[in-house]
């Protein structure tokens, strides 16, 4: 569906300084925030180096882009099975340094003149897939490393990494591939995993090892505890439907979105950077506002009408016309509204989740929401690519904006809409035979 910023109480302050002091959790929080730099401008160098020098089509464009997501609908059940049985803290270790050998090759195919289409579209899948370790491994990581009532504040710090992302990452991206070249703009993504390898490599408290006396057939039995333990519950059922309608069509958003910037409006990469970066300051007012909204409002009332306000906002893309005074600073709005209402949804719909899941399925079902919600976004690229060929940029961002608007529809519709202020309760989970269930740090 779904910042660095320090994080904030329900009271809206700052975080007690109990949180901060664990330096363990700082260390997952500065890797993190890095990781999440380096993966945001990887997501706009790319595209942008396809579309601006490579002179990539919408079709191609549609095609590089699902494959980078396509390790989310192939890997995501695994690896959540794989997360709970292993130490976080190496998963992420190892995906990072995965990452950072990824992009350095493309930084030298690059300067070689060799970084064509098909080596990106290699470069994009491997990266998707470490990704994909590293996301459901610092979401489980995070519930071994502080105190259930501390969730929401550690969250608004995780989260508030998404936001630093959102607002250095692509328009530091757009403007490195815009005024350098793209081997740089690799390789600045690359030294952000480097970054994020170091720091996480760091953290000292060690998690307990789960024993591995099962049959290999054991991995499925786990996937179907997690499978069956999210469909039972309406509130992860609803986060589920909900999540895959908005990544489905915010994928194919952003698919001929990339294209409108540039072709349409004519704007720069460093103007693109920019457009995506206001997300980002947005996002930073969604940490503050989750705080304190749900806690005056309710979980449900706020989840629907930050959901509806953020995706309905880029319904106004399609009106503007041309590189006119007005139109990069309209852009700026829409993306700050977008990343306001989203991040306000992400962390809020984090907390239900982190609430209701025991700590020994944390892995499986964020790895499950994972595969249901961004499971579509490479079917959301494609049809994105051929409505941008058959309709034309502008009827396909208004068709697939509008899609959007799904999300919240859902929502209203669930009893996740009547959610007060009160988060429910950890329900059990099954035992694992042969698992140790002790899954601290």
């Amino acid at each position: 569906m779904p910042s660095a910023s320090s994080a904030v109480s329900d009271s809206g302050r700052p975080v007690p300084s109990s949180l901060w002091r664990d330096s363990n959790f700082r260390r997952l929080w500065v890797g993190q925030t890095a990781s999440q730099l380096g993966e945001h401008t990887g997501l706009v160098v790319l595209p942008l180096f396809a579309v601006l020098t490579l002179n990539a089509g919408a079709g191609e464009l549609g095609v590089l882009r699902a494959v980078g997501q396509a390790p989310l609908l192939l890997l995501s059940l695994f690896v959540g099975a794989w997360v709970d049985r292993w130490r976080t803290r190496t998963v992420m270790v190892l995906t990072d340094a995965g990452r950072t050998l990824a992009l350095g090759a493309a930084a030298v195919a690059g300067l070689f003149g060799w970084l064509g289409l098909p080596a990106l579209f290699v470069i994009a899948f491997a990266i998707g897939a470490l990704s994909v370790f590293f996301d459901v491994a610092y979401q489980a990581s995070v519930v071994r490393l502080v105190q259930r009532d501390q969730l929401v504040r550690g969250n608004s710090a995780l989260e508030g990494s998404r936001s630093a992302a959102q607002i250095g990452g692509p328009a530091l991206g757009g403007a490195l591939v815009s005024l350098l070249s793209a081997p740089v703009a690799a390789a600045s993504s690359a030294l952000f995993f480097a970054l994020s390898f170091l720091s996480i490599r760091r953290i000292r408290r060690v998690e307990s090892t789960p024993e591995r006396l099962e049959r290999p057939s054991r991995v499925w039995r786990q996937i179907h505890e997690g499978l069956r333990f999210v469909v039972s519950d309406t509130a992860l059922r609803t986060v589920c439907l909900a999540s895959a309608a908005f990544q489905f069509f915010f994928a194919a958003v952003m698919t001929v979105y990339l294209l409108f910037l540039p072709r349409e409006l004519h704007l720069s990469g460093t103007a693109v950077g920019l457009a995506l970066a206001a997300a980002g300051p947005g996002a930073l007012l969604g940490s503050v506002l989750a705080a304190r909204l749900p806690n005056r409002f309710g979980y449900g009332p706020v989840l629907v009408a930050a959901a509806a306000l953020g995706d309905g906002v880029f319904l106004c893309v399609p009106a503007l016309r041309g590189s006119s005074a007005v139109t990069v600073p309209a852009l700026l709005a829409v993306s700050f509204v977008f990343g306001a209402g989203g991040q306000l949804v992400n962390v809020a719909v984090m907390a239900v989740r982190q609430t209701v899941t025991p700590d020994g399925m944390q892995g499986r079902v964020a790895a499950t929401i994972t595969f249901v919600g961004m499971g579509l976004s490479p079917l959301g690229s494609l049809l994105g690519g051929f409505l941008a060929e058959e309709w034309g940029l502008r009827t396909s961002l208004l068709a697939t904006a509008a899609g959007m608007l799904l999300s919240p529809v859902v929502m209203a519709l669930s009893p996740l809409a009547r959610l007060g202020r009160t988060l429910p309760a950890a329900r059990n989970a099954p035992l694992t035979a042969g698992r140790s269930d002790d899954n601290s740090w």
